[in-house]
C-alpha cells in the first residue's frame, strides 16, 4: 500500500477506482465501501484509492467545546486498511483553508487531475467541500458527462439498524462495548501511556496500571469495569481495567487503571501499551470498606478469567 501524506506527495495515476471519506471507525459500513473499491479495482485491472483528511475536519471547524472524540487514530485507519490490501491512501491535511475549496474544485483538483478515475464509489451520507457542498448526488451530477461510473453504496444495517460511526460512539459512551465492537468488525481500543498511580491496588493484592491515552481527543467508554485485552511490546495479555473515581475512597479525580492477569504492572510504568475493551463486567460502585472491594474484584477477576476463553 502507497501512502500519500499530502497532496503534494501524491504521485498522478492513470486509472484507479476510488473512494473518500473520514472513515472515523472504519467500521463496517465503511468496510463495505472499502472491499467494493477493491474488487472494483481489481476487476478493472486498475489501481483501488482511498482519500481521507487528518485531523478529523471536525476538529478544524468546530469550537473546542464542541471537538468530537475520536473512535481510532489515522494509524490504526490505516492498519486496517492495509488488511484490505487498498492500493493507494491519500491524507490529506485539512486546514482552515482547504475547507474553503468548493465541492466541484475538490473533484476536478483532488480526484480527477491525480487519480483519473473510471470508478468512483461513496457512502450515502458522504460530504465534502465547502460548507458540505458536495453530496453523492452532486458526484453523481458532475460526472455524468465524463464517462466515470459512479456508485453510492446504501446504509450497513443489523437488524433494522444503521451502523455509523455516531451510533457506535455513542454506544461506546453508554458502555454497551460488545455491541461497538460488533459493529465496527473490530475491537475498540486505543494507545496508552502507563503513569504512576496511588499504589494502592499493590497493597490490595490488585496491582494496577493507571493510564492515560495517546491522543488527547479519544473516545473513551463510560465508567466501569471491563474485561481488556493488552497488547505491550509485542506480547498479548487479558486484564481487568477500572474507568472511573474509585467512589469506595472518596477520591475526585478521574482515573484509568489495569490489571493484567499475568503482568507486574511495576514494569510498564512510562511505557506505551494498547488498551483493547471486550466486555463490559459492571458498574463502578462504592463499597463499605477496603476488604469489601477486595472481595468484588476477586469476583470480577473469577469472572473475566472465564469470559476468556472465549477470546482464545
Amino acid at each position: 500500500m502507497v501512502i500519500y501524506r499530502s497532496l503534494s506527495d501524491a504521485v498522478p495515476i492513470s486509472g484507479s477506482v476510488v473512494t473518500m471519506g473520514t472513515f472515523d471507525g472504519l467500521h463496517r459500513g465503511h468496510q463495505e465501501i472499502v472491499k467494493q473499491v477493491v474488487v472494483n479495482a481489481k476487476s478493472k485491472n486498475v489501481r483501488s484509492v482511498l482519500i481521507t483528511f487528518d485531523p478529523h475536519p471536525r476538529h478544524v471547524l468546530d469550537r473546542d467545546s464542541d471537538k468530537l472524540s475520536l473512535i481510532m487514530n489515522l494509524d490504526a485507519k490505516i492498519s486496517i486498511l492495509k488488511k484490505y490490501q487498498v492500493d493507494t491512501v491519500l491524507i490529506i491535511p485539512f486546514t482552515q483553508d482547504f475547507s474553503q475549496l468548493p465541492a466541484k474544485d475538490f473533484l476536478e483538483d483532488v480526484v480527477i487531475n491525480y487519480f483519473h478515475p473510471i470508478h468512483v464509489i461513496v457512502g450515502y451520507d458522504h460530504h465534502f467541500g465547502y460548507e458540505r457542498g458536495g453530496s453523492p448526488e452532486f458526484i453523481q451530477s458532475y460526472l455524468s458527462d465524463k464517462d466515470i461510473q459512479v456508485d453510492v453504496v446504501t446504509p450497513f444495517t443489523d437488524e433494522g439498524v444503521v451502523i455509523s460511526s455516531s451510533h457506535i460512539r455513542k454506544l461506546i459512551q453508554s458502555g454497551y462495548i460488545r455491541r461497538a465492537n460488533f459493529e465496527l468488525g473490530w475491537v475498540y481500543g486505543f494507545r496508552a501511556k502507563v503513569i504512576h498511580g496511588s499504589g494502592r491496588g499493590r497493597r490490595m493484592t490488585f496491582p494496577t496500571a493507571n493510564f492515560v491515552p495517546i491522543e488527547k481527543d479519544q473516545l473513551l467508554p463510560e465508567n466501569g469495569v471491563y474485561l481488556t485485552r493488552g497488547r505491550v511490546n509485542g506480547n498479548q495479555l487479558y486484564g481487568m481495567c477500572n474507568l472511573g473515581f474509585r467512589p469506595t475512597f472518596g477520591e475526585r479525580n478521574f482515573v484509568m487503571e489495569v490489571h493484567f492477569f499475568d503482568l507486574d504492572s511495576a514494569d510498564l510504568y512510562s511505557k506505551e501499551i494498547t488498551i483493547e475493551f471486550l466486555e463490559r463486567i459492571r458498574n463502578e460502585k462504592k463499597f463499605t470498606s477496603e476488604k469489601k472491594l477486595i472481595e468484588q474484584l476477586t469476583i470480577d477477576r473469577e469472572h473475566s478469567l472465564d469470559l476468556i476463553k472465549k477470546y482464545n
